[in-house]
């Protein structure tokens, strides 16, 4: 079932994504070549944790990490492990915060030592774009299927694979509810959007081809063609004025002026 959230409950959802977006901006000096993954989740846990939160994703269907770190071709849910990152890696931190009881979902992407291949730069920007051209679509009377024909469009014309696997979704009070958001569609088919729905939109999109498979952890999807894969996630209100995006990053607000996204206010 579809829930409808009230302002309330979307200004609480707004300050857990706060925190969420916080440990962000914070993760871009912690990830460096030399340090592992495990790290990286051991430091994303104490952020959530002395700022007040918690990290829903421990424990969640039997998951034991705070984040999902991906790295390279790997897609998404990447167990953190003593895997040493190096300049050049394309890492994906995935988590989830909750804070008195409301929950935020992202996902960013990071190029460890701020400089990757060429191959690298432009999938990054490529994912980040998609994810935005998304977001345009996430208003009041569309439907799921513009969310997923922006991205998908988009993406493909430029020669990339769009995981067809694994998608958004609807979330709170709970990480994972209806509906599923599609990166992938045809315009005008699929739910419609209505003021108060809370929703990711997260595409992962590959250098490649799109299928994935699982590795022997029975969590972690791989490109199946061993290509590079990258992904970027917010969780977003939909208003009558426009989505308005929980997790966004505080000096992100210049990306949203070349989409039809609101520019969210400063004070809260």
């Amino acid at each position: 079932m579809i829930t409808i959230k009230s302002k309330r409950e979307i200004e609480a959802m707004d300050r857990s994504g706060d925190l969420l977006a916080s440990v962000h901006v914070k993760l871009r000096d912690f990830i460096k070549p030399g340090i592992t993954t495990a790290a990286v989740d051991k430091y994303v846990q104490s952020l959530i944790e002395s700022a007040g939160g918690s990290a829903p994703q421990i424990g969640y269907e039997g998951y034991k990490y705070a984040t999902c770190t991906s790295v390279n071709e790997e897609i998404c849910h990447g167990f953190p492990t003593e895997y040493v990152l190096k300049k050049g890696d394309l890492v994906k931190v995935d988590f989830c915060v909750e804070l008195e009881g409301a929950m935020s979902d992202s996902c960013w992407s990071y190029i460890v030592g701020g400089e990757g291949t060429e191959e690298v730069e432009k999938l990054y920007e490529v994912t980040k774009k998609a994810m935005y051209l998304g977001i345009e679509q996430a208003k009041v009377g569309n439907r799921i299927g513009d969310i997923g024909h922006a991205i998908q469009t988009y993406a493909e014309g430029l020669g990339y694979g769009v995981v067809r696997e694994f998608v958004g979704h609807g979330i709170g009070p709970t990480i994972h509810e209806e509906p599923a958001i599609p990166h992938y569609g045809q315009p005008g088919k699929g739910a419609r959007l209505k003021e108060g729905m809370l929703i990711t939109i997260e595409p992962m999109i590959n250098v490649g081809d799109w299928p994935s498979k699982m590795t022997a952890n029975g969590w972690t999807a791989v490109t199946a063609d061993g290509s590079l894969s990258c992904q970027f996630e917010h969780t977003l209100a939909i208003t009558k004025e426009g989505p308005r995006i929980l997790t966004l990053q505080p000096d992100h607000v210049e990306e949203l002026k070349a989409y039809d996204i609101p520019i969210p206010s400063t004070e809260k």
